[in-house]
C-alpha cells in the first residue's frame, strides 16, 4: 500500500474536502496548491513492469515526509494548535537511527488526531472484521526502537481505514 493510497483512503473515511486537504498540508508546513493535492490523490498508473509510471503529468508519488507533514497538519487540524506553556521548553526528539513504517505513523496520528482510545481502536477493528488484543495495539503504537515495537502492515492498517469508514461516513450515507 503506498502512502498516496493512505490518504486517498483517509480522505474517503473521513470525507475530507479539497479545500481541507490543502489546509491539512499547511498545517503541517507543506505549501500545496489544490492542484498538487489533486495529484497525490490520484490514482497512479502503471508501465508495462507493473511499477508506478512515475512521468505521468497527472500523478505525484507520496514520499514518507510528504506523509509526515500532512499527518501532523491532520492532528492539529482535529485538535488545534498546541500552545506552549511558558515553563515549557520545546522537545526535539534525538534521532535514534529507526523510524516508524508509513503504516505505524499513520495509525499513530490518526489516533491521536481522532482522540481515539485503545478500546475505540479495539472497536474500530472489530467493525472492519479483525479482533486485536491491546497488546497487539500497543506494539504498534510503541516507539519504532522499542524491544516491543511491531511493525503494522498493510491488512492491518486497511482494516483500520475499513473500520474508520464504517464509524465515520456510513452513518453520513443514511
Amino acid at each position: 500500500m503506498t502512502n498516496n493510497d493512505l490518504l486517498i483512503r483517509l480522505r474517503y473515511a473521513l470525507d475530507i474536502k479539497n479545500t481541507d486537504m490543502v489546509e491539512i498540508f499547511k498545517l503541517g508546513g507543506m505549501e500545496l496548491s489544490k492542484a498538487e493535492v489533486l495529484k497525490i490523490l490520484s490514482k497512479p498508473k502503471f508501465d508495462e513492469d507493473g511499477e508506478i509510471d512515475l512521468n505521468n503529468p497527472d500523478f505525484e508519488l507520496c514520499d514518507y515526509e510528504t506523509l509526515e507533514f500532512f499527518l501532523n497538519g491532520f492532528v492539529t487540524f482535529k485538535r488545534g494548535k498546541q500552545e506552549q506553556k511558558a515553563n515549557q521548553t520545546k522537545k526535539t526528539p534525538e534521532p535514534t537511527g529507526k523510524r516508524d513504517t508509513a503504516n505505524n505513523l499513520f495509525i499513530k496520528r490518526v489516533k491521536v488526531a481522532l482522540s481515539l482510545t485503545t478500546e475505540d481502536m479495539i472497536d474500530i477493528f472489530y467493525d472492519a472484521g479483525l479482533n486485536v488484543s491491546k497488546g497487539e495495539i500497543g506494539a504498534i503504537l510503541r516507539k519504532a526502537d522499542h524491544r516491543n515495537y511491531k511493525e503494522c502492515g498493510d491488512n492491518f492498517t486497511r482494516n483500520f481505514i475499513k473500520g474508520l469508514t464504517m464509524r465515520y461516513r456510513e452513518p453520513l450515507q443514511q
